[in-house]
């Protein structure tokens, strides 16, 4: 039931996100390119009432309800940032703005870049694992919420593989390769 809700809700991301941008820089009109871009986050809204009302109607909470918990918890770590790079690459491409930075590659900026990251990872854990809770409230019985509660566990495993990343690079930095043609 709520699968097609979930992609309309990612398809609406990015066509507020793309429209945002595009009024904002190829039609020049920054302040309804600001109130697009406003209305990505209320995306999330609408998923978060949509879920509520399917556990509420007393349906057995499922996969979908867990997914939709988990996007929303990704989406408010990871959108605002992942807004912030497509305003500066369409700021560098349509309006001659600076060219946006890349990730670092290397040394001590690639493992405190790493750690940024996990913290949004766990950022998007705690919000999806309290979603998720909430749900398994809402819906009252452990019986019919019993996936919601094996998506935590899902989740938490997803957060500890994470983890490798910024300890690797912590414990073993790695180093740009050597020059072949010195």
């Amino acid at each position: 039931m709520l699968l097609p809700f979930i992609v309309g809700c990612e398809i609406a991301f990015w066509v507020f996100l793309l429209a945002g941008l595009t009024v904002r820089y190829l039609t020049r009109r920054p302040r309804l390119g600001a109130l697009l871009l406003a209305l990505v986050p209320l995306i999330d809204l609408f998923l978060l009432g949509a879920t509520v009302i399917h556990l509420r109607s007393g349906a057995v909470a499922d996969v979908t309800d867990g997914l939709a918990a988990a996007y929303i918890g990704f989406s408010v770590a990871f959108g605002p940032g992942l807004v912030r790079r497509m305003d500066a690459r369409f700021a560098y491409r349509f309006a001659h703005g600076p060219k946006p930075p890349r990730p670092p590659r290397y040394g001590r900026e690639k493992a405190t870049y790493e750690w940024r990251e996990f913290r949004k990872a766990l950022v998007a854990w705690g919000i999806s694992s309290a979603l998720l809770l909430g749900g398994f409230y809402v819906v009252g019985d452990s019986q019919r919420g019993a996936a919601l509660l094996a998506w935590i566990a899902w989740l938490t495993l997803v957060l500890l593989i994470w983890l490798i990343w910024p300890v690797s690079y912590t414990l073993w930095p790695s180093k740009p390769k050597a020059d072949r043609h010195a």
